[in-house]
């Protein structure tokens, strides 16, 4: 391996000259105390900037081994280092001066929630991080100056600041570790209790704006209904109150605007752990769960629909079924029967966004169409025998449909941002409403039967030339000339996660499509992976900032989008 003062010296040489010639600097260097590679170097100033990386001892950096004592703690600390690297290289950033994106350092930018990233990874023996530079530049010629500047002076100084636990206050560090902790174990409470969800008393929902993820200041915090109030001990937080959340079926109604959607967006980001100050910390749901919606216009392939719809007038088999244009009763039972196969026990369901056919038929289209003449048995008459017979809650959010409260368990209220249990209530009222729902056909879980192939246009670009993966944000990506979108997955919190699967897709059509295996089998083979060897196994050398693991559901719902 090189030394420090070897890539000083190439600086000095190459300065001034072509800027194709940062290339022969790529490779690692020692320098006091962690190892320097240059794993990219871009060829253009104006080019995507080089990938860098650092490795350094985890016994060096001082940081307690107690808190890699489990996978939990392991990525909350991964989190915690990659934020304090961004804020410290943020300072740093442009302070080396030249053309287009020169004297640029930067890592992963995280949100609210704690995902595991490529950006920063920790074993027992080391501490990796990922980020990219832009190398300097006077026009098109390398200013070797100011890269060294980069490279011997910012960087180190970033390092030492946001790595090395003497640089920390612990107490911060401790707080990050601890609530992960907690967080940990309320999702195994919710198991042995049988609840579904969980909002501790005091928390914050609403967010800033609708473009911003951050706590909305002077919110209303939120506060549980004694007869949904549960208690927890733990382990490092103590005695928490909140609104537990049974399973089975359970109903957010109120008028429009008192919070309802609100509660189920907290639910739907509670299937990640949220860092101090969110106003979400404890607010922990079910980490299968699934927000399903309709998708006019959505791609299915070989899906089983056949649990909400038969019988379709032009004789299609709905136990196989695939359509290029997606009605959007069509695309939400397709997205039901999806989630199914990757192991949800947990549907979030807004009526808003749902298609209306789908979710319930009123007594009165039934007496004028009758069953005989309507492929569609609506999810109201499915929702009991999902809990019944396969163990999958529901909590769905209903403001203009009273036909819900009949197959209701638990009925929440929501009133200026307040809930209140009205179960017995509605219970009472029931009776005077009768249900106008009939006997739906026999249930029956849905079969995969989703091979996955590789188009043949694929292929056949891939003949030509290595696939090229290119992420639009974080709604969609394009694999060659096919984009995926991915505008309706809903559960996707950072445009990394986005990239990463991209690359899954492109990792799966190259090794593990055969014309035999399903999606489900696929994506399960690829979870087994990255649990064993993380994202970076899904590449080839070390430049792999900018990825973020999404979970199983959402590799499932991207593949299943993919017009294969």
């Amino acid at each position: 391996m090189k030394h420090a003062s070897d890539l000083k010296r190439n600086l000095f040489s190459i300065d001034g000259k072509s800027y194709s010639m940062y290339k022969e600097l790529r490779g690692s260097y020692r320098f006091d105390g962690y190892i320097l590679s240059l794993d990219r170097i871009q060829g253009d100033p104006f080019a995507p900037p080089s990938a860098l990386s650092l490795q350094i001892p985890f016994e060096a950096t001082g940081i307690p081994a107690e808190y890699l004592e489990t996978k939990n703690r392991r990525i909350t600390l991964q989190d915690y280092l990659t934020r304090r690297l961004a804020k410290e290289m943020e300072d740093y950033s442009f302070k080396a001066r030249g053309s287009g994106k020169s004297g640029l350092i930067a890592i992963s930018r995280c949100g609210q929630t704690v995902l595991e990233r490529t950006a920063c990874r920790i074993t027992e023996k080391a501490v990796f991080v990922r980020f990219h530079v832009g190398f300097p530049a006077n026009g098109r010629r390398i200013n070797g100056r100011e890269l060294e500047k980069i490279l011997f002076q910012f960087l180190p100084m970033c390092a030492e600041e946001a790595l090395f636990y003497r640089n920390m206050n612990p107490k911060h560090l401790e707080r990050a570790i601890f609530l992960s902790d907690d967080q940990q174990f309320i999702r195994e409470e919710l198991k042995k209790r049988g609840l579904a969800a969980f909002v501790a008393e005091g928390a914050v929902l609403p967010r800033k704006s609708g473009v911003s993820d951050l706590p909305m200041k002077g919110a209303v915090p939120f506060q549980s209904p004694d007869s949904l109030k549960v208690t927890m001990e733990l382990p490092h937080q103590g005695r928490i109150c909140g609104m537990g959340i049974p399973c089975g079926i359970s109903l957010i109604a109120g008028g429009g605007y008192h919070g309802k959607s609100t509660l189920l967006n907290a639910l739907e980001s509670a299937v990640y752990n949220h860092i101090p100050g969110d106003g979400r910390e404890y607010v922990i749901c079910d980490d299968t769960a699934v927000k399903l919606r309709s998708e006019d216009g959505r791609f299915i392939k070989d899906a089983d629909i056949s649990m909400f719809i038969n019988d379709l007038p032009n004789g299609k088999d709905t136990r196989c079924f695939s359509t290029l244009d997606a009605s959007g009763s069509t695309s939400q039972a397709a997205g039901i029967s999806e989630s199914i196969e990757t192991g949800s026990s947990l549907f979030l369901i807004d009526e808003d966004t749902s298609a209306t056919n789908f979710m319930v038929r009123d007594a009165f289209m039934q007496r004028v169409i009758s069953r005989s003449k309507e492929p569609i048995t609506p999810f109201v008459e499915r929702a009991r025998q999902l809990y019944e017979q396969a163990g999958i809650s529901t909590i769905l959010v209903a403001g203009s449909s009273g036909a819900f409260f009949h197959i209701a368990d638990t009925v929440i209220q929501m009133d200026s941002y307040r809930p209140f249990d009205i179960t017995e209530k509605v219970k009472e009222l029931c009776p005077e409403y009768p249900d106008a729902a009939g006997m739906p056909p026999v249930f029956q879980l849905p079969q995969s039967r989703r091979i996955m192939n590789v188009p043949k246009e694929l292929q056949r670009e891939r003949q030509r030339r290595p696939l090229k993966v290119k992420v639009h944000g974080i709604d969609s990506f394009s694999i060659g000339k096919e984009t995926v979108d991915l505008r309706y997955v809903e559960q996707l919190e950072d445009g990394e996660q986005t990239a990463s699967l991209g690359r899954l897709l492109e990792y799966a059509l190259e090794y593990l499509t055969d014309g035999k295996r399903t999606i489900p089998q696929i994506v399960s083979l690829l979870e087994e992976k990255l649990e064993a060897e993380g994202l970076e196994s899904l590449f080839s050398g070390n430049a792999v900032c900018g990825f973020a693991r999404p979970r199983k559901q959402e590799i499932a719902a991207c593949f299943n989008r993919f017009r294969r």
